[in-house]
């Protein structure tokens, strides 16, 4: 099935202050490609939603949290986390935006956290067929 970037509207998942969030704003603005924006500290993801982008990812599920982030060090979650379940983890990261990294992209078939351009170019990419 073939999609052009103008039939397309990714879900842009991201925290307006951060750095990175902005340059990928800028790269999806550059390529012209159409994006629904949500501010991950407002609008939390839900526990199913996180589960489905999870699964659709094919990352392992570390990759999802913020590793630099204020909350995940003062949970001390590094420690934490290998001995947590795949549900415990996916219960805390529907608890606060903050612990999720971002930004997060997800189109119909694909879910990009973190914003490597290289990645992002690759999806670009294929959407052009």
């Amino acid at each position: 099935m073939y999609f052009s970037k103008e039939a397309v509207v990714m879900l842009f998942i991201c925290y307006p202050k951060c750095t990175t969030c902005q340059k990928a704003r800028k790269w999806l603005e550059k390529n012209r490609i159409k994006y629904t924006e949500r501010n991950i500290a407002t609008d939390n993801p839900t526990y199913k939603e996180l589960k489905e982008w999870h699964e659709k990812s094919g990352l392992p599920l570390k990759r999802f949290f913020n590793t630099s982030g204020m909350i995940y060090r003062e949970m001390q979650l590094k420690d934490k986390l290998p001995s947590m379940s795949e549900e415990e983890q996916l219960k805390l990261l529907a608890t606060d935006g903050m612990l999720v990294k971002r930004p997060i992209l997800i189109t119909e078939d694909k879910v990009l956290v973190g914003f490597k351009e290289a990645d992002w170019d690759t999806l670009e990419r294929s959407l052009q067929g």
